[in-house]
């Protein structure tokens, strides 16, 4: 089959690739569609997140097939499997884990210590094939479409933070950070009952993508200051800041609108250490909480998304062929800010 394979930074070649066995208890989907992630391009450019040593759980080190936002059609089942079918239209949830660990068991299966993704830590989407375990398998709805399906994943990181999160209806939001993550999240805050959103970003086109998605007030930080803009509009600040940008400054300044009481939720990882005034957050009362990708969310998203309450399809900007992945998409994504979600589509014959 066909693969986009990850060798380290800077190395992902398009090639002919093992098809997948299928073992008890697992899912062999023939992949559809598969979305470009920040993680994708960090172990693209640094070789960040990816096994260079046999992962704890998949045993498997790099080379690997990248990718773990990604849905497509059962076209095998394990012995055991009885929750799907070959022909099932499915996304799949790309997070591994150990059972048998301390997290795993209270249901907390990722903050397990040994957990990984498909597509870093072991093969992943971005290819003809791809087998996962059958409790990570989940089906679409008829009107559902595949490209919807491959968005699932990103939505779950939006979805768990805002659930996680101590906002009500009504509440007021800062998103910092207008990338996809920071979009689905605006959607989500929104399909939550936020009664206003402010988006914060340096790049024009992800603020204008955030306005179509459902922000209510862009600022771009480069321009002003999201901290005087925030606070002058709504006289006391913010009820809710989310942190999907992972840098100092952001980090600060979300701390900075929230009103006394408010809550910073942070969502993104962060390159290197940053430092907090924890004075501010003392004369505040404030928390400061974190969501770390997702658990048990997947068949409330695809709810979500199937339903209407949450239109992610705004996000794509871009869908291009598996042969084109590095140069119109690892590539790009890395130095061309206007685009958002893109989508890879898998061959199919």
């Amino acid at each position: 089959m066909k693969a986009a394979v990850i060798y380290g930074g800077k190395d992902v070649k398009i090639q002919d690739w093992d098809e997948p066995k299928v073992q008890a208890g697992h899912v062999k989907v023939k992949v559809a569609w598969a979305g470009i992630c920040g993680s994708d391009l960090h172990a693209y450019n640094h070789g960040m997140g990816i096994s260079v040593e046999p992962h704890p759980v998949s045993g498997r080190k790099v080379p690997l097939v990248l990718g773990h936002e990604f849905a497509g059609v059962v076209s095998e089942i394990g012995d055991g499997v009885s929750s799907v079918k070959v022909g099932d239209r499915v996304a799949v949830e790309p997070l591994i884990h150990s059972e048998n660990n301390y997290y795993a068991k209270k249901g907390f299966y990722n903050l397990s210590e040994d957990f990984g993704f498909l597509g870093l830590n072991a093969d992943g989407g971005f290819a003809q094939y791809a087998v996962a375990k059958e409790e990570k398998i989940f089906k679409l709805p008829d009107h559902m479409s595949l490209e919807e399906g491959a968005l699932v994943e990103p939505t779950a990181v939006a979805v768990q933070a805002v659930k996680s999160s101590s906002l009500k209806i009504g509440d007021t939001v800062a998103v910092f950070g207008a990338g996809p993550i920071g979009q689905l999240t605006i959607i989500a805050a929104k399909a939550a009952g936020a009664s206003k959103v402010f988006a914060i970003d340096l790049s024009p086109e992800r603020l204008e993508k955030a306005l179509e998605v459902g922000a209510d007030v862009i600022i771009n930080s480069g321009n002003e200051d999201p901290v005087t803009h925030i606070l002058a509009e709504t006289g006391a600040g913010v009820d809710v800041s989310y942190e999907a940008a992972g840098a100092q400054q952001t980090y600060t300044a979300a701390i900075n609108v929230l009103k006394k009481r408010g809550e910073l939720m942070v969502i993104a990882g962060f390159g290197r250490p940053i430092e907090m005034d924890v004075n501010s957050v003392l004369i505040k009362e404030a928390k400061i909480t974190a969501s770390l990708a997702y658990r048990h969310i997947f068949a409330e998203v695809i709810q979500l998304i199937s339903s209407g309450k949450m239109n992610v399809k705004s996000v794509i900007t871009k869908k291009i062929q598996l042969d084109n992945l590095v140069d119109e998409g690892l590539e790009i994504l890395t130095t061309d800010k206007s685009q958002s979600k893109i989508l890879v589509e898998l061959p199919q014959d």
